[in-house]
């Protein structure tokens, strides 16, 4: 086999890198300590705590939501997977604030973990890996939603999780023709393509299942993902030299990829069990109670079809103006965050006080959001690196369908939607640092060439410290520490924009 498709096929060595794992831990610790640190406070529901918390404990009752105004099954537009989740937490500790914000903690925390593995497999890089593992620890938005009993966070986990497992299923597919390769395989004498069992993608076939059975809108990244694999795979048969690697295994990739959807599907079936196995659920016997036949089993799925058509039309036509609601060209702006909590009771020692929770993303890192994804785009182009179109497909899913909903219904829409598009968001950056501190290819070595990384590592070691500063200065409003009135004000930058 030549040298030359040996490398073209090569991944990240999988040897054990302890030393990865021991940096993984420490900022692993750090964005646990952060999350779940005074999690029972403040006391009481906090924005849409409302609704979500209180529908877990109900599944827990009942198996399914339930509205005490009725004393009965309660209309309910997001699927339950979230609210099982923060359930979870309940059972063990309650019906309390630790109870309901304890699994939102958990899911935070590990998108830190997650988040830092895949970095150091794209970037082969322990110092890049740190730093998106860092740049999520000290991102106020997602501490926000970490410690908050909303569904965002949940989606935004598997997500990830969907994307981690992606990226492992296209380091799979490539070693495994590599060993093809090695053990005699012949492109050129074999017209068929070696059977490649793709467990990785069907693993993410699982997690993605899971993301739509929190929320519709993790439905989003499906087209997106799915030309990813075909991309990935077609490239891999390129680089073994097999002729025409469009058509050669593309039945294949389809079938595998409708075996993964078949999975998330079956995921997101069984994610509704308590509202099957129950006889009171909403729309539970629609076709009965309007005198239609209920054949088992296929009149469920038919009377949960209804109820899907009927949150669909709730959310298409949810255009009812709130204070805190904003655009998508806003959000990585900082345009309109979210006041989650907002008190002025309790003594600070200044005449005025006041407390807030804000869901505000840590501004020195979200205003660099834009450029590290023009500075991607280019990179992408003049690189022709996958891992820059990676990252950009996964913020392009995560932002661009909001962007059409905006303009054609007008739909009401708030920052937290983006949470989805985080961590590649985030991935952008650390791609763009990452360039920063490795000179071109065409520099001589030598002295040029230690200058231009001494100089790209002060520069982005500078921007880590500033992130951190910044997050340090904006985290009383990030937890809802009690300030004195001015002292609070002058956290608001954008002014009424954040108020």
């Amino acid at each position: 086999m030549p040298e030359i498709v040996r490398r073209r096929l090569s991944t990240l060595d999988q040897r054990f890198n302890p030393y990865s794992w021991l940096i993984t831990l420490i900022i692993v610790t750090v964005a646990g300590i952060l999350r779940f640190a005074g999690l029972d406070k403040p006391k009481g529901y906090i924005f849409d705590e409302v609704c979500y918390p209180t529908d877990a404990w109900d599944m827990l009752q009942h198996g399914f939501e339930w509205d005490e105004k009725v004393n009965g099954a309660a209309y309910v537009v997001h699927p339950p997977l979230g609210k099982w989740l923060i359930a979870l937490g309940e059972t063990v500790y309650g019906n309390n604030e630790l109870g309901w914000r304890f699994s939102t903690a958990v899911a935070g925390t590990l998108m830190v973990l997650i988040l830092i593995r895949i970095a150091f497999r794209l970037f082969h890089s322990i110092v890049l890996a740190g730093i998106a593992g860092l740049l999520m620890t000290l991102d106020g938005f997602q501490l926000v939603l970490s410690r908050t009993s909303l569904l965002d966070i949940f989606i935004g986990l598997f997500i990830l999780m969907t994307f981690g497992a992606l990226v492992l299923d296209r380091d799979h597919y490539r070693r495994r023709w590599l060993r093809a390769l090695e053990r005699g395989y012949d492109p050129e004498k074999t017209p068929t393509v070696p059977l490649i069992v793709p467990w990785w993608l069907l693993a993410a076939g699982i997690t993605f299942g899971m993301a739509c059975s929190v929320k519709w809108s993790a439905a989003f990244f499906a087209p997106f993902f799915a030309a990813l694999v075909i991309v990935w795979r077609v490239q891999a048969r390129r680089s073994a030299g097999v002729r025409g690697p469009v058509l050669a295994g593309i039945l294949g990739d389809l079938g595998w990829l409708l075996l993964c959807f078949g999975l998330a599907i079956g995921v997101y079936l069984a994610s509704w069990t308590g509202w099957f196995v129950t006889d009171n659920g909403y729309f539970r016997h629609y076709r009965a109670d309007n005198g239609w036949s209920e054949p088992p089993v296929v009149g469920a799925l038919l009377n949960l079809a209804h109820y899907h058509s009927e949150a669909f039309n709730f959310h298409t036509g949810l255009t009812e103006k709130h204070t805190y609601q904003s655009w998508p060209w806003q959000w990585l702006l900082l345009g309109r965050p979210v006041a989650f909590y907002w008190s002025t009771a309790g003594n600070c020692g200044a005449p005025s006080c006041a407390a807030e929770i804000l869901l505000l993303g840590t501004p020195i890192l979200w205003w660099s959001f834009l450029p590290a994804l023009g500075a991607l785009t280019w990179f992408g182009i003049a690189r022709r690196d996958w891992r820059a179109y990676a990252i950009m497909t996964g913020a392009v899913a995560g932002l661009l369908p909001w962007f059409y909903f905006a303009v054609k219904d007008g739909r009401t829409m708030f920052a937290f939607y983006v949470m989805p598009a985080l961590p590649f968001l985030i991935l952008a950056v650390v791609y763009v640092l990452g360039a920063i501190m490795t000179p071109p290819g065409g520099m001589a070595a030598g002295a040029n060439r230690s200058d231009r990384q001494l100089i790209g590592a002060v520069a982005v070691s500078t921007y880590v410290v500033l992130v951190a500063l910044c997050f340090a200065y904006f985290y009383p409003v990030f937890v809802g520490t009690l300030l004195p009135y001015d002292d609070w004000s002058v956290r608001m930058w954008l002014g009424g924009r954040w108020i």
